[in-house]
């Protein structure tokens, strides 16, 4: 709140656009896929793995979609379905690998990356899809919100933060998570099935990148099997900006939700000022690298 608390008063002094309502609407709109994306990824990293496949699931997902709906004709609503079916698979699978065969998230999610990524080519032709029925671009259309216009997409996102956060904070479930990423053997004596809990964590994590493929399609109006590809890294930085420890057990997703809009506000502020893109790469990575320094002395000081 501090980091964005000063990135506002700063930009602001900078550009007297800075706190129009309009503004402040394309920044969620701007980081609605990405704060998507990291919500499966504080579950993911609050487990104490990592999932580098997320982009990628999330490009085959988009295709997968817009394929279904436009190439073959089959309903939007099934299409969607199949299409969240196809993540959540995604997400299955590396619960699976990571829970059963315990191989490490790393290697694991490393390896589902280069799958989809590979699928997603396969299966678009290297084609982008166009033409899109009106349905599926439905969370890129606004409502009036006082003198500024906000998209569903915008709603859907938070709407996903607010129940992730209850999940987490206030279920047994949630709290089985935060058990199972702080100390796994101690889960495990007390009951805990953590092989199921790893299981379902990443399988809701694929569900939601599903969802974050049907933002992403509102967003760009098209099937693009380039888009979201590199959407892995922000929505790893979105996570430990928001102060979720890469160690597990610890954070929260309504961290993860300032911490997409850090970087939200951080690359809105430094294109209305006219400073290079390069510039807004160089300022997330030394604060990811703050960030993840911050969790290292914390947990130093905790022993």
């Amino acid at each position: 709140m501090i980091a964005i608390l000063i990135a506002v008063v700063y930009f602001t002094a900078q550009s007297d656009r800075f706190l129009a309502g309009d503004n402040f609407s394309l920044i969620v709109q701007q980081v609605m896929v990405v704060g998507t994306l990291a919500i499966g990824q504080t579950l993911i990293i609050l487990t104490a793995g990592i999932d580098l496949s997320n982009g990628a699931v999330m490009a085959l997902g988009n295709i997968a979609i817009t394929k279904l709906a436009v190439d073959t004709g089959l309903p939007v609503p099934l299409a969607i379905l199949l299409g969240l079916a196809l993540t959540a698979a995604f997400g299955l699978l590396n619960g699976a690998l990571v829970s059963l065969i315990k191989l490490p998230p790393f290697i694991v999610t490393l390896g589902t990356y280069g799958i989809a990524f590979a699928l997603t080519h396969i299966y678009s032709q290297e084609q982008t899809i166009s033409g899109l029925p009106d349905a599926l671009t439905f969370f890129d259309k606004t409502f009036p919100l006082g003198e500024t216009d906000i998209t569903y997409g915008s709603v859907a996102m938070l709407v996903l933060f607010a129940i992730t956060w209850y999940g987490l904070r206030l279920t047994a479930a949630g709290r089985h998570v935060y058990a199972v990423g702080n100390n796994p053997e101690a889960a495990r004596l007390s009951g805990i099935d953590t092989r199921r809990v790893l299981l379902a964590v990443y399988t809701v994590a694929g569900l939601i990148y599903g969802l974050a493929a049907l933002l992403l399609v509102a967003r760009t109006g098209v099937g693009d099997p380039n888009a979201g590809q590199t959407d892995n890294l922000d929505s790893i930085t979105a996570v430990v900006l928001g102060g979720t420890s890469l160690f597990g057990g610890r954070g929260s997703v309504i961290g993860t939700l300032l911490g997409a809009l850090i970087v939200g506000i951080i690359r809105n502020g430094l294109q209305l000022t006219g400073v290079p893109s390069i510039y807004q790469t160089l300022i997330t990575g030394i604060l990811v690298i703050a960030a993840v320094a911050v969790d290292q002395l914390n947990r130093r000081r905790q022993k």
